[in-house]
């Protein structure tokens, strides 16, 4: 019995790094075992924030990948301000007190003539080219996945065209993500936002989202299907010699200005004071995209001499670290917007079997996660004395050389567990 062919629309793709595109490769790795052939569509020239070339081996080799060119301004804004583009591009928005005359109009610019995104000049040429192929290939069923949500336009057109089946998968919410409010949006701009997410959603055939905060969410702006299929973890060959001999504390991935826990910073500040071994015994990493403001704000605090910035790295090179760490940091930004944030790298965290500890807002879906896990510890903002005790309790065990988490029930986030999940929907919406 052949296969059926599904046609994916996606920005992300290697050598682009990041947990973006790591869902998708993944999917795509996994759904033949489900009998279903993936086509990938990707840019044939895109302007990648941050690459990761170890990716590119991962993509299986008898998968059919169509490119096609694409304009992005952020390739011509690099004229006027390299670093402010790279770091606008990542997601790293600048405080607004601290942003230069040239971060404010380009932040303008892109919010409000590039709606939804500044990748909206690949949808007309994208459905020309897609059109064609769909039909010559006798493809019923098409996905895009966002963000970029102007990829969602893309499909948008195509269902509208030619009647597809079209399943939209919502790796982050659209109107209601932490940084639309920073975009300097004018009131016709964020009404044409909120007309495309409507348009989008009411017309798509079945909607995939990645948190059940975003799924309460969207159920309040369409009647059509919406299902849960979270990121998750794959199996991999780091072997680790040794866990590190410091007591470390790792966070991995992208500290933005407004992911800053000073509460972290004041209580590893008063337990360095406090106590002499956990002084000489502590490190804190931080691998990834670190934001100018958290770094000051460490320093605040008085831990230049305990801080390890170890920029981007690949993702063996962070699976690595997660394993080699002694606690693994996720810190997230104590807003209503972020309970629907699940980071991708929770998952892997989860995997490694190194506890987490955990910031956020109170009854986010991480915060569910962890717990039903039982891979680590979540903590508001307002906790200060509980995290303080719990690193401390932490410290303890690093000191008995007990100090690991014992997951339960994990297995369901496995990457062919949840690629299983998307088969289903696939084949139920052919």
């Amino acid at each position: 019995m052949s296969k059926q062919k599904v046609l994916i629309i996606c920005y992300y793709w290697p050598p682009a790094g990041g947990p973006g595109v790591q869902r998708w490769l993944k999917f795509v790795k996994y759904l033949p075992d489900f009998d279903i052939e993936p086509i990938v569509y990707c840019p044939k020239n895109p302007n990648y924030p941050i690459t990761d070339q170890s990716l590119v081996n991962e993509i299986p080799d008898d998968i059919t990948v169509l490119k096609h060119p694409i304009s992005e301004p952020y390739r011509y804004a690099k004229l006027f301000s390299k670093k402010n583009t790279k770091t606008i591009s990542s997601g790293v928005i600048p405080e607004k007190k601290k942003q230069s005359l040239v971060e404010k109009l380009m932040l303008y610019i892109r919010g409000n003539f590039f709606i939804p995104d500044a990748r909206k000049n690949w949808l007309k040429p994208s459905v020309n080219f897609l059109s064609n192929y769909i039909k010559e290939n006798n493809i019923n069923t098409i996905i895009t996945t966002g963000p970029p949500h102007s990829l969602h336009l893309i499909g948008l057109q195509l269902k509208k065209q030619l009647g597809v089946n079209w399943l939209t998968d919502f790796r982050d919410p659209w109107t209601t993500i932490g940084y639309h409010k920073d975009l300097k949006l004018t009131t016709v701009s964020q009404k044409k936002h909120i007309e495309l997410e409507r348009s989008v959603l009411n017309t798509s055939d079945q909607i995939i989202v990645t948190s059940h905060h975003t799924k309460n969410e969207f159920e309040t702006k369409t009647k059509q299907p919406i299902a849960v299929i979270t990121n998750g973890y794959d199996s991999h060959s780091v072997v680790l010699k040794n866990k590190d001999a410091k007591f470390s504390l790792s966070h991995i991935g992208s500290l933005l200005s407004e992911r800053n826990p000073k509460v972290l910073w004041e209580v590893l500040s008063e337990l360095i004071k406090e106590n002499k071994d956990f002084a000489n015994d502590f490190e804190l990493k931080l691998i990834g995209i670190v934001s100018e403001k958290v770094i000051a704000s460490i320093e605040a605090y008085n831990l230049d001499d305990y801080i390890n910035v170890l920029g981007y790295v690949s993702h063996n090179e962070a699976i690595h670290a997660q394993m080699a760490s002694q606690i693994l940091l996720l810190i997230e930004i104590d807003s209503e917007t972020t309970k629907a944030i699940i980071p991708g790298k929770l998952f892997e965290y989860m995997q490694s079997k190194t506890p987490i500890l955990a910031l956020g807002p109170n009854d986010s879906d991480v915060e569910q996660i962890i717990k039903t896990t039982n891979t680590g510890t979540y903590f508001n903002y307002n906790s200060k004395a509980a995290l303080k005790n719990q690193i401390l309790s932490y410290y303890k065990m690093y000191k008995k050389e007990s100090l690991k988490a014992c997951p339960i029930g994990i297995e369901k986030y496995s990457r062919k567990q949840i690629t299983k999940q998307l088969s289903e929907l696939i084949l139920a919406n052919n």
